[in-house]
């Protein structure tokens, strides 16, 4: 699987929680409301930014599993969250964090979930969550992912999942090509198989649908304004080395929607937030 570094998981992060839609949110804390205690799994958990942004819906006491393929950024998740919360200290290798008066204790597992998907959701939490991940996984792995929680019965919380879906302002004539190239690569492997890319979210809510689970969507739009400057810079260089990739658009053509794009006064970049549970 790609990696992400530290640096674009730290820059990307108040735009995600911005993002991240407050009506399914609410859902998924009024699903767990009648628990006192909750254990979580985070898919792909990158810096650890998705339990931060999930944790003040959820109960008082909280048991996140982290996990993901990098060790490094494992490492950088725990050290990041312990400059979060209001307390922090180690009991073997768990991580117990007070925050805003609730409790959550930390574990992180290095694990590939191509490789051992079962093995992991064979820990049976109360709730199965990631974030910006499922865009960079194959339509066939969703569909076995799906299976296997729906044979368990374990409901998924998934955030800012990529749809495709970019509006830069002021427009450049560049837009389309440089778009359309863009989205072939987002269906290049990425460590899962072919990615699903920008239909990564349909896929998944058509598997759960069909595997007898209620299923909510909802926009989770990044808006990115002149405080976000940083982060659209990134973003545009991003995908103009990923076009370059493709070789669908000439050069001089990506070089100079990326001196515009530099310039934007504004993107509205397309994400889904995705809430499926048992019935």
């Amino acid at each position: 699987m790609a990696g992400f570094s530290p640096e674009w998981l730290a820059l990307r992060e108040p735009a995600d929680h911005a993002a991240r839609n407050p009506q399914l949110l609410a859902a998924v804390g009024a699903f767990f409301a009648a628990k006192p205690s909750l254990s979580v799994l985070d898919l792909g958990c990158g810096a650890g930014a998705n339990l931060r942004g999930s944790y003040a819906v959820l109960p008082e006491r909280q048991h996140w599993t982290l996990v993901d393929h990098d060790a490094d950024l494992l490492a950088v998740a725990r050290e990041r969250l312990v400059g979060w919360a209001d307390e922090a200290r180690e009991q073997g290798e768990e991580l117990v964090l007070a925050k805003d008066g609730k409790t959550i204790t930390v574990d992180t597992r290095q694990v590939d979930l191509d490789k051992d998907l079962d093995w992991v959701l064979g820990w049976r939490p109360d709730l199965v969550t990631a974030a910006a991940l499922f865009d960079l996984t194959s339509k066939r792995w969703i569909e076995r992912f799906v299976a296997a929680l729906a044979s368990q019965k374990l409901p998924l919380y998934t955030v800012l999942t990529y749809d495709g879906r970019e509006n830069w302002k002021p427009a450049h004539r560049s837009d389309a090509r440089m778009l359309a190239a863009f989205k072939h690569h987002q269906h290049l492997d990425k460590g899962f198989g072919p990615a699903a890319g920008p239909e990564a979210c349909d896929i998944m809510a058509e598997a759960f649908r069909k595997s007898g689970f209620a299923v909510s969507t909802a926009d989770s739009a990044w808006l990115l304004d002149e405080g976000h400057r940083d982060l659209r810079d990134a973003l545009a260089r991003g995908i103009t080395d990923a076009v370059r990739e493709t070789g669908q658009v000439e050069p001089a053509a990506i070089a100079a929607w990326l001196e515009a794009r530099q310039a934007a006064a504004s993107a509205r970049i397309g994400h889904q937030d995705l809430w499926a549970r048992p019935v």
